[in-house]
């Protein structure tokens, strides 16, 4: 398997990381109400990501993460504000963002393959058949489901379906990964050696992405940084808070940190302190 094969971005060690890759500029999301005037849901956000930087959305539920997440996709318009990547206003869905969502979203009458193949098909025009195949039996064995690839969805089990997902999305060379809560309906031990197969692909090949989560552990283990949302409505980024574990990490290694639970512990208190806010 190549590396070119992967991403479309530039893998060169050398070239200078675009720390302006995305930006989001004082950006608020209201809906208007019937006779509330604007019910604002975001309020003034304003974060930057690295091209090849890993980034957690954390707060409780009405805080506007999967919103945040969603304008950036361009599958909602922000009521004002921008958002730009590499400079350019994001306005619409493009294949230079691709979703993840905590469901599933696959199609029932197609194979895994065949799920895969078809986001391949739809973006990667240009390509031969035998290239796009390439493509998919890839990205099938980076999720090792290889031996899936002829079963449809109601035959695969809930961590499997979301490998599918992750591999449609990762299979067109997307420039910015979204994920939205991706592990939050899998069992514990499923959600563990998912979130370790994803972390393994970003590590050897990476690129922004930007994960919406309720679970502080998980934001910990697999982020460079945590944003921290205040309650809504009119959320705000109430703090970003720096992970510095150097990649590749071991989670048993990291559990066993004393910097690991001070930065538990902060987090959680940050929520824990909004949360009694909301009450």
């Amino acid at each position: 398997m190549t590396k070119s094969t992967l991403f479309s971005s530039d893998t060169n060690p050398n070239k200078p990381v675009n720390v302006d890759f995305l930006v989001i500029e004082n950006l608020t999301k209201a809906y208007p109400t019937s006779d509330k005037g604007e019910f604002v849901v975001l309020d003034n956000i304003n974060l930057t990501v690295r091209e090849d930087e890993f980034v957690c959305l954390i707060g409780h539920s009405g805080c506007g993460k999967s919103t945040l997440l969603k304008i950036v996709a361009g599958l909602e318009r922000s009521t004002s504000g921008l958002v730009t990547l590499e400079g350019k206003e994001v306005r619409k869905p493009g294949c230079d963002r691709m979703m993840v969502f905590q469901q599933y979203s696959l199609l029932p009458w197609l194979t895994v393959r065949d799920n895969v193949r078809l986001a391949v098909d739809e973006v990667l025009k240009g390509l031969s058949s035998s290239e796009k195949a390439q493509i998919v039996n890839e990205h099938l064995a980076m999720v090792n489901l290889t031996a899936a690839a002829h079963k449809y969805p109601d035959e695969i089990s809930g961590g499997m379906k979301q490998r599918v997902g992750i591999a449609r999305a990762l299979a067109i060379r997307p420039k910015m990964l979204l994920m939205d809560e991706p592990f939050g309906a899998l069992d514990a031990l499923t959600r563990g050696k998912l979130q370790r197969q994803v972390l393994n692909i970003w590590e050897s090949q990476r690129q922004a992405v930007l994960m919406v989560t309720h679970d502080v552990d998980e934001a910990l283990y697999m982020s460079d940084r945590i944003v921290m949302m205040t309650n809504g409505p009119s959320a705000k980024i109430g703090e970003i808070l720096e992970v510095p574990f150097s990649h590749p990490r071991d989670r048993q290694q990291l559990r066993e940190s004393p910097e690991y639970f001070e930065l538990r512990n902060h987090a959680l208190n940050f929520l824990d302190r909004y949360f009694t806010a909301d009450d």
